[in-house]
């Protein structure tokens, strides 16, 4: 089955100012990068529906969800945090995103597909239940997980993480969720300082030291995750796909390059065929340095659609 790759357009128009380094010019970036490899052309392109307000207050509060709603500016941008703020189109695009991911869901869950990419922004995974930071608006990952589970009655989803920072809005929303497993590799001590001192049968997090490459990067996959994954035996995965963990990426300082994006793709692909039918989404996160971002996409959807 081809992959489904799931975007829209109001994800460009989210702009948090020139300096900003989560730019529309990463979309700009994955897109060309397919066009040049081909690749663009063995996959299945949908548009992104709006998520629901039932999708996001699965994860937020209602009164979270609706101070987002008000925090719209008329023009120019308001900031949330110092690293997250919005511009008019903002909130626009954070349903795109948050509803890429329901609507890959359920098409992955219908059989349509058994794999599929969300190509969105703003990414999600540093959002909390009740906290906008790190970029992040709505947990587009945690809004899928949770609509896996509410809509179609699964009793077992893992989110696998391998961006650079941790994902700490994952981890305040599902840490004492027995139905979700997290898996996670992240940078430490680094932003957001968290996630190094958790760990339990379903929150598998593995700080890794800077400078950390492919091979150890690997190991700890293979050693931590595996066993995780085996024991818990997901019906659906769904990933937090950061590639801001390369070497070229000058946001952080792990070492990895393509050949280890592939490789984890590779691994969660097994895993997919053992236990979840091959059903995996994965949701773009990090990611920075535009070159590296594009060829560590289409590295990551050559794995994915079997190419």
């Amino acid at each position: 089955m081809t992959t489904a790759f799931i975007s829209h357009s109001d994800c460009l128009a989210h702009d948090m100012g020139s300096y900003h380094p989560e730019s529309p010019l990463r979309l700009r970036a994955v897109e060309d990068q397919l066009i040049a490899s081909g690749l663009i052309n063995y996959l299945d392109h949908l548009d992104a529906p709006s998520a629901d307000r039932v999708h996001l207050e699965r994860v937020h509060t209602r009164g979270y969800v609706d101070s987002i709603f008000a925090a719209v500016p008329k023009a120019g941008i308001c900031h949330l945090d110092p690293d997250t703020a919005m511009n008019p189109f903002s909130l626009r695009a954070a349903l795109r995103a948050a509803g890429a991911v329901v609507y890959a869901v359920d098409i992955v869950m219908s059989g349509r597909t058994k794999t599929a990419f969300c190509s969105v922004r703003p990414p999600g995974h540093h959002a909390e239940r009740e906290r906008a930071m790190g970029f992040c608006f709505f947990n587009n990952v945690a809004v899928g997980a949770a609509h896996a589970l509410e809509q179609y009655r699964l009793k077992r989803v893992c989110i696998a993480d391998f961006d650079v920072h941790h994902g700490n809005g994952t981890e305040d929303i599902f840490r004492f969720d027995p139905r979700v497993l997290m898996v996670s590799t992240f940078q430490h001590p680094f932003y957001p300082y968290s996630g190094a001192d958790t760990r339990s049968e379903t929150m598998v997090n593995i700080p890794l030291p800077a400078y950390t490459g492919g091979e150890r990067f690997r190991k700890a996959v293979t050693d931590n995750w595996v066993p995780a994954l085996d024991a818990f035996r997901p019906q659906l995965i769904i990933v937090s796909a950061g590639f801001d963990a390369h070497r070229d990426d000058d946001m952080a300082s792990l070492s990895l390059v393509e050949s280890d994006y592939a490789w984890i793709t590779s691994l969660l692909l097994d895993m997919a065929a053992k236990y979840s039918e091959g059903r995996i989404v994965s949701v773009l996160e990090g990611g920075y340095e535009l070159h590296a971002l594009g060829r560590s996409v289409m590295t990551h959807l050559k794995v994915l659609s079997g190419l």
